[in-house]
């Protein structure tokens, strides 16, 4: 994903080959020996580091040509003794318990797989007390809201729904697209601090998120511990920070914000988080964690509903389909870094040994660049965008190393098949 905290003109165009690279993303585009993960993958989210401009970084390959999701799916399989992980998330929940009527902990999430088994898991088999908080997506999908209103009503969980004032919601995620073409981006920074942020309102000095996103590819480093940083804020300097491509001093002054109407998506001050003694765990840390496993335990325990249909873009029905808006979010970093949602799919799968490498090459030369149009018109609605200027924004974030035109149509030139 594109930092928030760069101005988009400070983008540079490197040219090797006479061919421009975009967002410093390696000119040689190599694709995982052992999934189908290419090396243009960003390796982090968002940073907010004040006023710095920092390099982009990428998913790291080994000299054997395996990518660092991969090894740490090694590292889970062969290399972690998970009865000692459990016995420390035992002694963990042990030390925080409570039993005088208040909330020990805070898992964050929709009410899908994932978050399902994590606060399942915490009440149910850890006798922990959790109370859960979901940051609403851009617009709710039939399927999400479905196995949301499961997870508080079948689940029997306490749920706090925040939904951020819409109207500024939809003029950020207009500006996300237009600046950064990262239209998820509003919803990534709430989702990434709502956890501390009601752990600090309520008191609650343990949250837990699910799967650690170095399994998707992010620092390997970040597998050596339960804990998730927490070290990034806004500074002092507000006015000059960037946020979905835009100062803030223009998002106040020309767009008529207030900092209040901001406040939902910035990160807590570490400092305050340290204080309180919150701690922020992953799950995936304790419990060896597998999306289609996680999936099976939720239709059990909840009756969780998979898509009616396949997934535009994948072939998948159960991950990320809460939100209309998801489609478009994978859409785009199709566009910027030529991987689509299918590959992100395939890759999780072949690495917990669900399919072949082969079986998901077919996948991805099948799905890959499919065009999500279910919510196509409601999406151009939402962000007030017409279909016309939708694609022009688009055509301007195709790295030149990455896509070429062929036949007045848009082409990769770089496929994981040969």
């Amino acid at each position: 994903m594109v930092t928030s905290n760069v101005d988009p003109k400070e983008y540079k165009e490197e040219k090797t080959d006479n061919v421009s690279v975009l967002y410093g993303l390696p000119r040689e585009v190599k694709f995982c020996k052992r999934c189908v993960i290419s090396n243009q993958r960003p390796n982090s989210a968002v940073e907010f580091k004040h006023n710095i401009k920092t390099k982009k970084e990428t998913i790291n390959f080994d000299e054997d040509g395996v990518c660092d999701a991969c090894k740490v799916t090694d590292k889970k399989n062969h290399n972690i003794d998970w009865k000692k992980r459990e016995k420390e998330l035992k002694k963990l929940c042990d030390k925080y318990r409570r039993t005088d009527g208040r909330y020990d902990c805070i898992v964050s999430g929709s009410g899908g797989k994932d978050s399902i088994m994590a606060s399942w898991i915490l009440k149910y088999k850890y006798d922990m007390h959790p109370l859960t908080v979901t940051w609403a997506p851009h617009m709710y999908t039939p399927y999400g809201w479905n196995y949301f209103i499961n997870w508080v009503h079948k689940g029997g969980f306490d749920n706090i729904l925040f939904t951020p004032n819409g109207k500024v919601h939809r003029l950020l995620t207009k500006l996300a697209y237009t600046n950064l073409l990262h239209p998820f981006q509003p919803f990534i920074l709430g989702q990434k601090n709502i956890g501390a942020c009601f752990a600090l309102k309520y008191g609650v000095p343990l949250v837990f998120y699910g799967e650690n996103e170095a399994e998707y590819g992010n620092p390997i480093q970040d597998t050596v511990t339960a804990l998730r940083s927490q070290k990034y804020h806004c500074g002092e300097n507000f006015n000059d920070m960037f946020i979905f491509g835009v100062k803030v001093s223009d998002l106040i002054e020309k767009h008529g914000l207030e900092r209040v109407d901001l406040v939902p998506y910035l990160p807590l001050d570490p400092n305050e988080i340290e204080k309180a003694g919150i701690q922020v765990h992953y799950m995936g840390y304790y419990i060896k964690w597998d999306p289609q496993e996680a999936y099976y335990f939720a239709v059990d325990k909840v009756d969780f509903q998979a898509n009616d249909q396949r997934t535009e873009g994948t072939y998948s029905k159960y991950n990320s389909i809460d939100d209309k808006t998801d489609p478009f979010h994978y859409w785009t970093t199709l566009i910027k870094f030529g991987i689509g949602r299918a590959t992100y799919d395939a890759s999780q799968e072949v690495r917990n040994e669900k399919i072949t490498r082969e079986e998901a090459v077919a996948l991805v030369k099948k799905f890959d660049e499919e065009f999500p149009k279910r919510y196509f018109k409601e999406f151009l609605e939402y962000i007030d965008m017409s279909e016309k200027e939708f694609f022009e924004v688009a055509d301007k974030f195709r790295s030149p190393h990455l896509w070429k035109k062929a036949n007045d149509k848009w082409v990769l030139r770089h496929r994981v098949w040969k």
